[in-house]
């Protein structure tokens, strides 16, 4: 990875697909140039097998983290953990831009709120309610969060070998 793509404290954006085959999860990789487009990532999950949909883990920077689901080619649930993001990351501008939802204005930037559907993991074991609190926790970086959530759903040792992957 190159500096722009890692920090110094060794984390950086990355791009990471779950997918489920029979009762085993996998978590691979994804090229870190998916951590800005959007259309690509939708089109990255499409290509996997899955059950259950394949699931999309984004982190971009410190700031936000993006999560996808896809079923099939056209059933699609993006959640974005900030919308104030969208100011200055084009990635989440194009999540909300395909969520139908308006950029936040200039006096409504001071609140970190989600955008998207909140129960996209919820058939899975993370409902609602604590996919708002780990997106609201401001104490939390985005892979911390993602990582928290790969725990909950039963994929965290792929997910974990996945961003030992990334060198």
């Amino acid at each position: 990875m190159t500096g722009l793509e890692q920090s110094d404290d060794g984390s950086g954006d990355f791009a990471a697909v779950a997918y489920r085959e029979e009762d085993y999860w996998d978590v691979d990789l994804l090229p870190v140039a998916l951590t800005e487009d959007l259309k690509g990532l939708l089109h990255a999950l499409r290509q996997q097998p899955s059950i259950s949909g394949a699931i999309g883990l984004v982190s971009v920077g410190d700031d936000f983290f993006i999560l996808a689901r896809v079923y099939g080619r056209d059933n699609v649930s993006l959640f974005l953990s900030d919308v104030t993001a969208s100011v200055d990351w084009p990635v989440a501008r194009q999540v909300l831009e395909f969520l139908e939802i308006d950029q936040p204005h200039e006096d409504d930037l001071d609140q970190v709120l989600p955008a998207g559907d909140l129960s996209i993991l919820a058939d899975l074991g993370l409902d609602e309610m604590e996919l708002g609190a780990l997106a609201g926790d401001l104490d939390l970086y985005p892979d911390e969060v993602l990582a928290s959530i790969s725990e909950r759903l039963g994929f965290q040792q792929g997910f974990q070998r996945a961003l030992d992957g990334m060198g």
